[in-house]
């Protein structure tokens, strides 16, 4: 079982990011700025390489091979997670819907929270019904930061 960890420095911070079997499996938002890694595998330059076009803002869609771990549950919200256009947002409760279910609008919000993939999966491009910044695992600096990133909020709108 190949596995490489490392950091990667973007303008919202330090990133941990574990590559296992040629496949992402987590991303993490360090909280101290670390010294970049240099990657090792392929995978892990690929990955390095998108991470630097979508920062640049050269890049909308990621091509890298992801493995996410989850229940069922978290797989199907973590497969509509993906299908959220760049420059786009839904409400956890559209997701909810597109799953099925109206009503598990608080399922949804726990297996976004969860998601161990963020950016890739774009947990990010999920908001409050009313519109609202919600929680991000990388805190609602970044969130803000990314979306308006993308053009999916007004420079109005920054929460920093």
């Amino acid at each position: 079982m190949d596995s490489e960890k490392a950091i990667y420095n973007s303008p919202i911070g330090s990133m941990a990011v574990s590559i296992k079997n040629d496949k992402v499996f987590k991303i993490e938002f360090l909280d101290e700025i670390q010294e970049a890694d240099k990657p090792i595998t392929t995978p892990m330059r690929f990955l390095f390489n998108e991470l630097d076009e979508y920062f640049s803002g050269n890049l909308r869609d990621f091509k890298s091979e992801l493995a996410p771990v989850g229940s069922d549950f978290e797989m199907k919200v973590w497969e509509e997670l993906k299908n959220i256009p760049y420059a786009q947002t839904r409400s956890y409760k559209e997701i909810a819907i597109k799953l099925g279910d109206k009503n598990s609008v608080r399922a949804v919000g726990g297996a976004n929270g969860r998601n161990g993939i963020p950016l890739l999966i774009p947990c990010h491009r999920v908001i409050g019904e009313n519109g609202s910044l919600t929680g991000f695992t990388g805190g609602l600096k970044r969130k803000s930061w990314l979306l308006e990133h993308e053009g999916a909020i007004a420079e109005q709108l920054r929460l920093f």
